[in-house]
């Protein structure tokens, strides 16, 4: 059955093909003589469009003849959109042309004016072209005007006799008395009346003989005088029909090359016989020919351009070096895409990224979830490619940036200088322990970055900048007062007497300083930055290091001793009490090129009993003189040069919190020792050392 199917669907494609397309309607003759007869046009009621475009086929002439209907104009050929040869391209502007036969007018002497011949189509789908018809005249001294509707003059054209033998000189400069001119108007090209009139200047016998005509110039076939007709073309309009093949225009339907046949008719376009092989576009070679779409015409199928010699070639090699370019982009993004990924594990195992999974699994889940390990890629989106305008901070150890992770969170990312690769076990320790310690006034660590040539640490982020930028450099909008620096110095205590006894594992800070104490959104104190700080053991007292520290802050047993103890970072503490009651830098030059160490000027101004000529005058009328000389009592056993007399930084602690809750004589009544229980030295406001188990909590936050 299938096969039976197919074979069908091929025979009709073969006889569809050897019977080709008609361009009348079914059963109507398609031509009279050698002239084709195209639908709308046909001969018979049934077989044009409407009487306009009837046909008569007359023989009683001894051959065949046609007539358009309406006007009983003789037809010599008839030129349509589907129609392909030498007609196709012709000067008229248009392929819809019909060419009628007109008569030529002869007229004799008479002074005046007399219209000669006129035509009018109005109301028919014709239209005179203007473009290849021309007003013709042969006579003596006449001139010819040829007229729109309207009166307005298209052509005109004159004859004059010049001598005794009517020798007769036209304007077109022959010696026939002949004047031919090209009708031509400035309004539009749609002209469907004329009238010829002729004015008559000079008087001879033989003026019976004169004439005028109107015709196509490009069909016009022998002499003017023994032409009876003269043929003219026109221009026909589409009539509406419900068939248009491959084009719509305003004017009407096409077939459009390489299709050819009539587009009023139902599947009346065809690709034409030369291009049915084409795979590619097909081309037409006009030459001379009888115009009947046959012997004028040769087809031939264009070569793709791409396969066209130079083109082919061309292409080829085009396509070859965006070939390579691509394939060499893509070698050198995946060679530098495993280079990175190999820098980057090996970068991650440099930094103790392995061992800081192992002491995550053996630590405990809590640690897992809270140290995360992001990637340098989260690191560099939430910096905007450490962009330099993110910088909030830098110092020796590195800088600091604001970024914004992806789920909005705003964080500190600090990126270090150097890390020596033997100190990245101790880097590892450190960062596990820190992320253990849960204290509200310590800068929680969020996790960190081992991809990079050095750790990258991620902070939370403390919005109100630090301790030093709001001591130092206060603006008038903004006024850091006694109670809020009571409440600093007391947090800041109490953060670093929790990393020094309380945390898993005892932590010296090792760079205690105003700068490293930040603010949060209600100004409560942050300890930050432990670039050097050192996890020890429980039962170690001090670490022996290289001397690393701000000067200012630097405990000076440490530096000549280069062993660090907690009374160091005791040491450092008590320079930041005399920054806040003092509001002096830790270092200020002198007038003579000199510097002025503000432990040592305080010190000596404490000997001599001169503190209060020191304190800062911004909040000196805010605190009572107990309170001042409490902390510069605190801040001088701090400062003590002999590193074992220093209090501990619990003992400051609980200090602080006493005077911050003004129980500064219960304070100074503690003193009685339970020798039953670890003592605990506790600083009087004296300066008097005792001991207490459970020094009283602080009582008061602002």
């Amino acid at each position: 059955m299938v096969s039976w199917f197919l074979l069908m669907v091929q025979l009709l494609r073969v006889l569809r093909v050897a019977v080709g397309f008609s361009i009348s309607k079914p059963n109507c003759v398609d031509h009279c003589g050698d002239v084709q007869i195209p639908y709308p046009f046909g001969i018979g009621a049934d077989c044009y469009h409407n009487r306009s475009y009837e046909i008569i086929c007359n023989t009683s002439f001894g051959s065949s003849k046609l007539f358009l209907g309406p006007f009983n104009l003789e037809v010599i050929n008839i030129s349509w959109s589907g129609r392909y040869g030498k007609d196709y391209f012709n000067s008229y502007g248009t392929n819809k042309v019909i060419i009628v036969r007109l008569p030529r007018k002869n007229f004799c002497e008479s002074n005046g004016i007399k219209k000669i011949i006129s035509y009018d189509l109005k109301g028919s789908p014709y239209l005179f072209l203007m473009e290849g018809n021309t007003l013709m005249m042969e006579g003596c001294g006449s001139r010819a005007a040829m007229k729109k509707r309207n009166g307005k003059i298209l052509a005109w054209c004159d004859t004059i006799c010049v001598s005794d033998d009517f020798k007769m000189i036209g304007t077109t400069g022959n010696d026939k008395g002949c004047c031919t001119a090209s009708i031509y108007t400035d309004d539009d090209d749609h002209l469907d009346y004329f009238e010829i009139d002729v004015l008559e200047q000079q008087t001879n016998a033989n003026s019976c003989n004169a004439s005028v005509a109107i015709g196509s110039v490009y069909n016009i076939n022998g002499s003017f005088s023994s032409l009876t007709t003269f043929p003219t073309a026109l221009q026909w309009r589409s009539p509406p029909t419900q068939f248009c093949n491959h084009s719509v225009e305003d004017y009407g339907c096409d077939c459009h090359f390489p299709y050819e046949g009539n587009p009023y008719l139902p599947n009346g376009c065809r690709v034409v016989q030369g291009c049915t092989n084409c795979k590619n576009r097909c081309e037409a070679s006009y030459i001379d020919g009888d115009g009947d779409g046959d012997d004028g015409d040769k087809y031939h199928c264009q070569r793709h351009p791409l396969f066209r010699r130079p083109s082919f070639l061309a292409f080829f090699i085009g396509v070859g070096v965006v070939l390579l370019a691509l394939n060499s982009y893509w070698l050198y993004t995946f060679v530098k895409r495993k280079i990175e990924i190999k820098q980057k594990a090996k970068h991650f195992k440099r930094n103790g990224g392995l061992l800081l999974q192992q002491q995550q699994m053996s630590s405990g889940e809590g640690v897992v979830e809270m140290t995360r390990v992001f990637t340098v890629t989260e690191l560099e989106k939430a910096t905007d490619n450490f962009n330099d305008n993110r910088i909030i901070g830098q110092g020796g150890q590195g800088k600091v940036y604001k970024g914004m992770l992806m789920d909005g969170k705003i964080v500190a990312i600090k990126t270090a200088k150097k890390v020596d690769e033997s100190q990245v076990e101790q880097f590892i320790n450190e960062l596990v322990i820190l992320s253990q310690i849960n204290h509200r006034n310590v800068v929680k660590i969020l996790g960190c970055c081992l991809e990079t040539k050095v750790p990258i640490l991620v902070y939370e982020f403390i919005p109100n900048g630090t301790l030093y930028e709001l001591i130092h450099d206060q603006s008038e909008e903004f006024h850091l007062n006694w109670k809020m620096r009571l409440q600093i110095a007391a947090e800041s205590a109490g953060a670093v007497a929790y990393l020094h006894s309380s945390s898993s594992a005892p932590i010296y800070h090792r760079d205690i300083k105003s700068t490293n104490i930040l603010l949060d959104e209600k100004y409560r104190a942050k300890v930050s930055d432990f670039g050097t700080s050192k996890a020890i053991n429980i039962d170690q007292t001090h670490v022996t290091t290289v001397v690393l520290g701000t000067y200012g802050y630097l405990d000076p047993e440490y530096f000549h001793s280069h062993q660090f103890t907690e009374k160091s970072d005791v040491y450092s503490f008590g320079v930041v009490l005399v920054e806040l009651i003092t509001g002096k830098k830790p270092i200020c030059p002198t007038g003579d090129g000199g510097w002025i160490n503000l432990a040592i000027e305080f010190l000596t101004e404490m000997e001599e009993d001169r503190v209060l000529d020191m304190l800062d005058a911004r909040i000196i009328n805010e605190g009572k003189e107990d309170e001042f000389m409490g902390i510069a009592e605190i801040a001088k056993k701090c400062l003590n040069m002999n590193g074992k007399q220093r209090p501990n930084m619990k003992e400051i602690a609980v200090y602080l919190d006493g005077i911050r809750s003004t129980h500064i004589p219960i304070i100074r009544e503690l003193g009685h020792v339970n020798n039953n229980q670890g003592a605990t030295e506790v600083i009087n406001a004296n300066g008097v050392f005792s001991s207490e188990d459970d020094p009283p909590a602080c009582s008061i936050e602002v």
